[in-house]
């Protein structure tokens, strides 16, 4: 049996993951969210999910109790405070003695997009960017077994299709769908043993050029 925590469980991604992964047999999923009512029902109300109500920053004792006998913490967090989130994951990560992390961070927080859509990124994303790259390097700087997640824009696709760069590469595309993501990152939880200590940039094939087609 595999334990894992999912933090922001709420988010979009977050929700196809979980739902992903809720049938395998193989998985039990803890679910950390400020606002249960925020989550989709068809996951709020099955039995096989363990629901924690607490903010990361906040509530780190909930936190650190949350984390105990997960196998695999799985971060979906997003704010203009993620190095103090990133802080607080770590430390109560640390005291639980669980050690392998998967963090969703934002393409750009490397400067490593070239061409204009890497300007018109980082103007659209500000200041959030700085708080990607903020978390990210908190991730990054600790003793745990990580993977950062980078995603291009998120589309509504209904396909899985995705590229994968390394960081030190220029990163490919400037958009991917949602369940793209959700579907390599739930190949990540159930295989953790894939790109430890890694950052990890993701994008749909063939989608080059100066911002994403929705846009």
């Amino acid at each position: 049996m595999k334990n894992v925590l999912i933090l922001g469980a709420s988010g979009s991604i977050a929700t196809l993951v979980t739902r992903n992964l809720i049938e395998d047999s193989r998985v039990r999923l803890t679910l950390l969210v400020r606002n249960p009512d925020h989550l989709a029902d068809d996951i709020r109300y099955d039995s096989r999910v363990t629901i924690v109500v607490a903010d990361v920053v906040k509530d780190t004792a909930h936190l650190t109790a949350a984390m105990q006998g997960q196998d695999l913490v799985y971060a979906n967090l997003y704010g203009a405070n993620l190095k103090q989130q990133a802080q607080a994951v770590v430390s109560a990560m640390t005291t639980a003695k669980v050690t392998r992390i998967i963090w969703i961070s934002a393409n750009g927080i490397y400067n490593e997009i070239p061409g204009r859509y890497g300007q018109w990124n980082a103007q659209m994303l500000g200041s959030t960017l700085t708080a990607y790259a903020a978390g990210a390097k908190i991730i990054e700087n600790s003793r745990l077994q990580y993977t950062l997640v980078r995603p291009a824009w998120f589309s509504d696709k209904d396909l899985v299709s995705y590229e994968l760069t390394q960081k030190g590469q220029p990163f490919k595309g400037t958009e991917v769908s949602r369940q793209s993501v959700a579907s390599y990152l739930s190949a990540l939880i159930l295989d953790p043993s894939q790109a430890i200590n890694q950052s990890i940039g993701i994008s749909e094939p063939h989608t080059d050029g100066s911002k994403p087609s929705f846009y």
